[in-house]
């Protein structure tokens, strides 16, 4: 992407600023991650795109020389030690190299495991909300459900 060009608003202007062969890998990078998450939505966070489904989800971004995927938690790091060893780059970025085949399949299964984890981290928070305001968690949901009032 060229840096001079103005920020982008969408996804698809992020990617448009990229020469073919990155596009078309940066697409499928962008496919495959909603394929793994098809309720993510999509949009533009520190200037490149963004996944968020109960909070940030998964951000791609697009180089000369590679493509990078984050954040790489250290829960993501202990789940594929072996599958991420060669990609790893700093704490929380996956590095795929363009002269290298880029591992699709991984990055589908890297995108399940973080919803897994934001799906956990957010019923912890609403869990902690619910504890906060005096009550267990889904007894307010249940109570309305049966027309009960809350204790």
């Amino acid at each position: 992407m060229n840096r001079k060009q103005a920020i982008p608003k969408t996804v698809d202007d992020y990617l448009a600023g990229f020469p073919h062969v990155i596009h078309a890998s940066l697409r499928k990078i962008r496919a495959t991650i909603k394929r793994a998450a098809p309720g993510a939505k999509e949009t533009i966070s520190y200037w490149i795109p963004t996944f968020k489904l109960n909070g940030a989800l998964i951000y791609f971004a697009g180089f000369k020389a590679h493509i990078s995927l984050y954040p790489m938690t250290a829960t993501l790091r202990r789940q594929f030690p072996t599958e991420l060893s060669e990609y790893l780059s700093g704490k929380a970025t996956a590095k795929f190299p363009l002269d290298q085949p880029i591992p699709y399949t991984l990055i589908e299964q890297i995108v399940r495991f973080r919803v897994k984890e934001n799906v956990v981290e957010a019923n912890r928070m609403n869990m902690a909300r619910a504890q906060k305001k005096g009550r267990r968690y889904g007894q307010e949901d249940h109570c309305k459900k049966y027309n009960l009032s809350v204790v």
